[in-house]
């Protein structure tokens, strides 16, 4: 194994599980997070959808190659964590380190993964 794919799985797979407990917070610990949603100003229906979101798109970068659909998921994963980091600077919780980390993981993940599957057939 070479080292760009080391770095892309390692990235993705510390990108999955904070996303996984990140889902897992949102359904075992909903009241919580209830909660944080309505301190940020955010409707508390989405904390469901959100779940199931990261959850699929966890699946989607272990499953997937290369493909528009990863992309997509690149890019939604992408403005999910700007604004999480956001709204926990904004009410000023210091909650925001992790997502400081899952976009540093989500880069390296992207970068990587287009150098580890660059001739693979979209």
């Amino acid at each position: 194994m070479n080292l760009n794919k080391i770095i892309y799985w390692v990235s993705t797979t510390l990108l999955g599980v904070l996303l996984l407990m990140s889902a897992g917070m949102y359904i075992f610990n909903y009241l919580a997070i209830e909660e944080a949603f309505k301190s940020f100003g955010y409707p508390t229906y989405l904390i469901y959808p959100l779940a199931i979101a990261k959850t699929t798109a966890v699946l989607v970068l272990v499953i997937q190659k290369q493909s528009i659909i990863k992309e997509w998921v690149y890019s939604a994963l992408f403005f999910e964590i700007v604004l999480a980091f956001f709204a926990h600077f904004m009410i000023g919780d210091g909650e925001q380190t992790a997502a400081v980390i899952a976009m540093a993981l989500l880069i390296l993940s992207y970068i990587f993964g287009k150098r580890t599957f660059k001739n693979s057939i979209v």
